[in-house]
C-alpha cells in the first residue's frame, strides 16, 4: 500500500515534513493490521531522515508542541527498536514525491520494493539501533533546559548572615516585611485584595507586617549572639556568671531578651523599663545606630544615644559603635569635618643659612593707606598707597618699599629699587597674589632683566594659593608693621601726605629691624643685643677680610669694629637663635597623606559651609619627608571642570579611595 500527502501552504521546515510522513507510516501500519486481521510477528518502520529518528529516539530533551504532538503519536503506535535508517536511494517513498517515466515505474521499488526486504532475517544489513539528536544545541523545536532547585532546611533558623546584604534598616525592614506579606498570601485561599502567591506587590505594608517583620529581624540577631543566654532564659534559668548581661538582669519578654534592672514599679512605658538587648558587634545594631543618627539630622553622639534608648533597644557597648558610626559618617563630615592637617615641615634651607642679608627673601604687599595728593578747589584729592615688604629669611631683616597701585609695574619698580638698595637676591618667594605673577611673567619677557636674573641664579617660588601659613616668617612681618604704623597714625592723624607715609616707613622699618631675635639677656657679659639691625650695614660688595676677630676689636680700628660685628651676630645666630627654631609648635603629628582619588569638599571663605563643592584628588606633591602638604583638586562649577592647586589645610576628607 503506499500513500503520499501535499506539503501544507504554511510551509513547514524539511524536518516537520519528514515528521508528519513518520506519522503517516504509523497510521497506515495501524489500517493494514486492522483490515488483515492477521497477527504480525514484526512490523518495521523505515526513514531516509536521522532528525526524525533522533525525535523518536529521545528520552532526554523536550519538545515543542508540534513535535511533540508527532512523536507522542509515533511512539503510541510503534517504539523506537521498530525504526530503522533507509538511505534516499533504497526508499520507494520518494518516488511518490518525485516525477517518474511511467514507461519505467514496473521497474521501480515502488513495486517491488528495496533489495534488503528479499533477503533473510540474518542477511540484513539493517540493524535496530538508537539515535540521537542531531545538534541538540542549535535545534529550534527544542525546548531550553531549564533547572529547578529545592532548598530543604536543616534547622528553622533565619541566618542574620543574610542582613548583610543592606545597607539601611529601613530597605531590611520593608524587604523581610514583603516576604511576610507574600508567605501570608500563599497560605490564604480567597484573596481580595488581588495578591496571589509570589509578587511584586506596589502596595504599602501594613503596621502589622513592619511590626512582625522588627520582631524577627531582633529575635535573629539575638539567637545568633545570646543562644546560650536565650536557652536559659526560656527554661527559667539564670544566665552565665561568664555573661556580658549578667549586670543588666535579663528577662524574656514576648521571646525577646530584654533589660530587667529594677524599674519595674516606676510609671515609665514598657520600652524605657526593658529596652530590648542588642550585641555590638552585629550587624542590626550597626544599620539600627545609623538609622537612629539619620533620624536626629546626624548630630552628636548624646543625640543618637537618646534617640536610640527612647526607641527600647539597650546595644552592648553603644558608645563606642555610635563614635564609629560618627567617624564615618560622610554627611558628618561634610558638616562639621576638620580640615586635614599634617606634621609642621621642616625649616627649608633658605632659613638655615649664614648668607648676606636678603639673599633669599619673602616678599609680600600690605596695606592701603589714604594720602593726600593734591589741592582742588573742592578739597583735598585723595589716593592710595600700598607697602611692599622684604624679608630676610635669614636674618629675619625687613625693607619696605611704597607702591602705587597694585598692577604689575608698581611691583616691578619696587622689586628694581629693592635690588639697587641691598643688592641683588639669590631667591624670591611669595604667594599666588596676581601681581606677583604677573611681575614674574614681565621679568620673564623682558631680556635685560632675565639675563640679570640668569647671571646672579635669582629665581621666583611661589607657595600654594590659599596657603598662607606657608609664608608665615613674612606674614609675622606685615603684623608687626601693621601695629607700629597704626600707633605711628594715631599720634600723626589720618591725613597724611605720601612724603609722611614713605617717612613713617622708614620708621617702621627702623623699628622692626632693630627688634631682639631672642630674648633680652640679663648677663653683663652680653650688652649686645641680637638683632638684625647689627648685620644691615654689613652687606658689601667685596668679601669681608681675612683673619679672626674677637670682641677686643670692638673697640679698636673702625673696619675691625665693623666686621666684629657681623662675626658676633652669625655666632650668636648660630648658637642662640637656630636652636630656638627647633621645636614645633603645632601639627606635631604625622597624619595620613592624602591620595589621589579621595573624594574631598573644598574650603572656601566666601560661602556658608554647605555651598562648599566637592573635589577630587588628582594628584599629590609629597615633600623631603614624604608627607603630602599641597595637593591638585578637580571639581566642576556648573558644568565646567575646573582644577585648583591648595594646601592640605584648605580641604576637607570628606570619602578615602579605599
Amino acid at each position: 500500500m503506499g500513500k503520499a500527502k501535499l506539503a501544507p501552504q504554511s510551509e513547514p521546515t524539511i524536518p516537520r515534513l519528514e515528521l508528519c510522513a513518520a506519522v503517516l507510516a504509523v497510521e497506515m501500519a495501524d489500517l493494514i493490521q486492522d483490515e488483515l486481521d492477521l497477527k504480525f510477528d514484526e512490523v518495521r518502520f523505515y526513514t531516509d531522515s536521522k532528525v526524525v529518528l533522533g525525535y523518536i529516539c529521545n528520552e532526554k530533551k523536550r519538545f515543542y508542541t508540534y513535535v511533540h504532538n508527532r512523536v507522542q503519536r509515533i511512539r503510541q503506535s510503534s517504539n523506537p527498536d521498530q525504526w530503522n535508517y533507509v538511505c534516499t536511494e533504497e526508499n520507494p517513498a520518494d518516488h511518490a514525491s518525485r516525477s517518474l517515466p511511467v514507461s519505467s515505474l514496473g521497474q521501480t521499488s515502488w513495486f517491488i520494493g528495496p533489495a534488503f526486504l528479499r533477503k533473510t532475517s540474518a542477511k540484513m544489513t539493517q540493524t535496530s539501533e538508537r539515535f540521537e539528536l542531531i545538534g541538540p544545541d542549535n535545534d529550534s523545536e527544542i525546548r531550553p533546559q531549564v533547572q529547578t532547585c529545592a532548598t530543604y532546611l536543616e534547622r528553622q533558623i533565619l541566618n542574620p548572615d543574610r542582613f548583610q546584604r543592606f545597607s539601611t534598616f529601613t530597605s531590611l525592614v520593608r524587604g523581610v516585611a514583603f516576604l511576610i506579606h507574600v508567605a501570608r498570601t500563599c497560605k490564604r485561599s480567597n484573596q481580595k485584595d488581588g495578591c496571589k502567591g509570589w509578587h511584586k506587590c506596589h502596595q504599602p505594608r501594613t503596621a502589622d507586617e513592619i511590626a512582625q517583620a522588627k520582631y524577627i529581624i531582633l529575635r535573629a540577631a539575638q539567637k545568633a549572639a545570646f543562644s546560650g543566654e536565650l536557652l536559659a532564659l526560656q527554661e527559667n534559668k539564670p544566665v552565665s556568671r561568664n555573661s556580658p548581661l549578667l549586670k543588666l538582669n535579663p528577662t524574656l519578654e514576648d521571646g525577646l531578651i530584654c533589660v530587667g534592672g529594677r524599674l519595674k514599679c516606676s510609671e515609665l512605658t514598657l520600652l524605657e523599663k526593658n529596652p530590648v538587648i542588642l550585641p555590638k558587634k552585629s550587624h542590626i545594631s550597626v544599620l539600627l545606630t545609623h538609622h537612629h543618627h539619620v533620624q536626629v539630622k546626624h548630630q552628636g553622639r548624646h543625640f543618637t544615644e537618646g534617640a536610640i534608648r527612647a526607641a527600647g533597644l539597650w546595644i552592648l557597648g553603644g558608645r563606642s559603635l555610635i563614635n564609629s558610626i560618627l567617624h564615618k559618617c560622610t554627611i558628618c563630615r561634610r558638616l562639621r569635618g576638620k580640615v586635614q592637617e599634617q606634621q609642621m615641615a621642616n625649616l627649608p634651607p633658605e632659613r638655615l643659612k649664614s648668607c648676606p642679608p636678603f639673599t633669599y627673601v619673602g616678599v609680600d604687599v600690605f596695606g592701603p593707606w589714604s594720602v593726600l595728593t593734591r589741592r582742588t578747589r573742592g578739597g583735598q584729592a585723595e589716593s592710595k598707597r600700598w607697602a611692599m615688604m622684604f624679608t630676610c629669611l635669614s636674618s629675619r631683616a625687613v625693607h619696605i618699599e611704597l607702591i602705587e597701585s597694585m598692577d604689575t609695574s608698581s611691583c616691578i619698580n619696587a622689586l628694581r629699587r629693592f635690588f639697587a638698595l641691598r643688592g641683588p637676591a639669590n631667591q624670591l618667594h611669595s604667594d599666588c597674589g596676581t601681581n606677583f605673577t604677573g611681575a614674574c611673567k614681565e621679568l620673564g619677557m623682558n631680556k635685560a632683566v632675565q639675563n640679570f636674573l640668569s647671571e646672579k641664579q635669582c629665581i621666583w617660588k611661589f607657595n600654594p594659593p590659599h596657603a598662607s601659613h606657608m609664608g608665615g616668617s613674612w606674614e609675622r612681618m606685615i603684623g608687626i608693621a601693621r601695629r607700629i604704623l597704626d600707633s605711628m597714625l594715631l599720634q600723626h592723624g589720618t591725613r597724611i601726605t605720601h612724603e609722611v607715609l614713605c617717612t613713617l616707613m622708614a620708621e617702621v622699618t627702623a623699628i622692626i629691624n632693630a627688634r631682639p631675635l631672642l630674648p633680652v639677656s640679663i648677663d653683663p657679659q652680653q650688652p649686645f643685643i641680637l638683632s638684625p639691625a647689627m648685620l644691615l650695614t654689613q652687606k658689601a660688595g667685596a668679601p669681608p677680610p681675612p683673619g679672626e676677630f674677637t670682641e677686643r676689636d670692638l673697640y679698636t680700628k673702625q673696619w675691625k669694629q665693623v666686621q666684629a660685628f657681623a662675626n658676633q651676630f652669625w655666632s650668636r645666630w648660630r648658637r642662640e637663635y637656630l636652636p630656638s627654631l627647633q621645636q614645633r609648635q603645632k601639627w606635631n603629628m604625622s597624619r595620613r597623606n592624602l591620595q589621589v582619588g579621595d573624594l574631598v569638599l573644598l574650603k572656601d571663605k566666601q560661602a556658608a559651609r554647605n555651598y562648599w563643592p566637592m573635589a577630587m584628588v588628582t594628584a599629590t606633591f609629597p615633600g623631603i619627608d614624604n608627607l603630602v602638604r599641597k595637593v591638585e583638586v578637580k571639581t566642576t562649577e556648573q558644568g565646567t571642570p575646573k582644577t585648583f592647586l591648595r594646601p592640605v589645610t584648605e580641604v576637607v576628607l570628606l570619602l578615602p579611595k579605599d
